[in-house]
């Protein structure tokens, strides 16, 4: 069998591979740029295609290049540490990695965390959504040559992160009974406008993928059959792209998603499974996103009280195991979290969404013509952190 090629899917900067200067990839190497908002900017993807014809025959996918050991950090770690670093793997969503394991620790302590913090943690985890998903539409415009308000969309959101937390990327906000800061009325009016440019961005993106350009380009692209989606546990967007209706903010509702289960409509699109499908979806996500902050706003508006509940320095969890799951950004985050009695855990296993997205690339690439490869893989939901963890 002859060499594979070696695409790497990001942007090539300094010390980043070995064998090539800045910029430039390497001699049997091909680069793909999804756009500079597009996640992939942050982290290099590789990928080793062998092709037939110009369709691709077989397909490796190489990871483990930025394994940062996080799992085995978290047991040496006492468990207000192990927030501080439970959002850097997936870095386009930070704070649902930290809301992943707060609620699980408070699950197995029997915490029960105040109202208001409650509904501020569903506010920032929609927030969240809104910014990682953005990057990902991102590529839309790209893909037309045309500009964009993303990126000036994404810094507003960043900024209220910041005003609120003191960090504009990691925002470091959740503890164990639940949030080391408070939204006041003047931060939620800012809020509120922001999700007024989101829905603007949303109405563009609508139309954008209505048209016959960009349906060219990403139409009948990359099916995912919801067979692969079964095997390989693929979640999020791109599962409901394919027909399977996989939202855990409905089949197992946490915060309070439950009560505004109402705003949680699927999105009104074929359930095609292509690449188009995938952009849809999480367009439609946007608008959803928009309307659960809003209505978690308001609550907030009429909900006083604390957000956190005073626990003693050292937290120790009762003996035990459990697994707990949350609806991240890319779909289905889990924790497995045994614990023996000690201030840090004896285990605690990730179920990261990106993980389980990009082992299906080695079925779903297979026998799609190269000219398809950028806009499937811009429409797979990943991070690369999320995936070496």
């Amino acid at each position: 069998m002859h060499a594979p090629l070696r695409v790497l899917v990001g942007s090539l900067g300094p010390g980043m591979l070995p064998d090539a200067t800045v910029g430039t990839p390497p001699d049997g190497t091909i680069l793909l740029d999804l756009g500079p908002d597009h996640p992939s900017r942050a982290g290099l993807l590789e990928l080793r295609l062998w092709t037939e014809e110009d369709l691709i025959s077989s397909v490796e996918v190489v990871v483990g290049a930025m394994h940062r050991g996080a799992e085995k950090l978290f047991e040496v770690r006492d468990y207000r540490q192990i927030l501080m670093l439970a959002d850097r793997h997936d870095w386009q969503a930070p704070f649902a990695g930290e809301l992943g394991i707060a609620l699980a620790c408070e699950r197995l302590l029997g915490l029960e965390v105040p109202i208001r913090a409650v509904w501020l943690r569903m506010l920032l985890a929609e927030h969240t959504r809104i910014l990682s998903h953005l990057g990902f539409l991102s590529y839309v415009w790209y893909a037309l040559g045309r500009p964009s308000g993303v990126p000036a969309v994404r810094e507003r959101l960043r900024t209220q992160t910041y005003t609120l937390t003191g960090n504009r990327i990691h925002p470091m906000a959740n503890r164990l009974g639940g949030l080391a800061v408070d939204a006041d009325q003047q931060w939620l009016r800012a809020e509120l406008g922001s999700m007024e440019e989101v829905q603007q961005l949303a109405g563009e993106l609508v139309a954008l993928l209505a048209g016959d350009e960009f349906t060219r380009l990403s139409a009948g692209v990359g099916v995912l059959a919801p067979e692969v989606v079964h095997h390989y546990g693929v979640s999020g967007p791109a599962a409901r792209s394919a027909g399977v209706q996989l939202d855990l903010r409905l089949q197992d509702p946490y915060l309070s998603y439950a009560e505004l289960a109402p705003l949680l409509v699927p999105a009104p699109v074929p359930a095609g499974g292509d690449a188009w499908s995938r952009f849809a979806v999480m367009a439609h996500d946007l608008a959803v996103s928009v309307e659960l902050v809003r209505a978690a706003a308001d609550r907030l508006g009429t909900v006083v009280g604390p957000v956190s509940v005073k626990l003693p320095k050292i937290v120790k969890l009762p003996e035990g195991e459990l697994y707990s799951a949350t609806e991240a950004p890319l779909g289905m985050a889990g924790v497995h979290l045994v614990s023996r009695g000690e201030k840090t855990p004896w285990r605690l296993k990730l179920r990261t969404a990106s993980f389980n997205n990009v082992a299906s690339l080695e079925t779903l690439l297979r026998g799609l013509p190269t000219t398809q490869l950028e806009a499937t893989l811009a429409s797979m939901g990943y991070v690369v952190g999320d995936i070496d963890k």
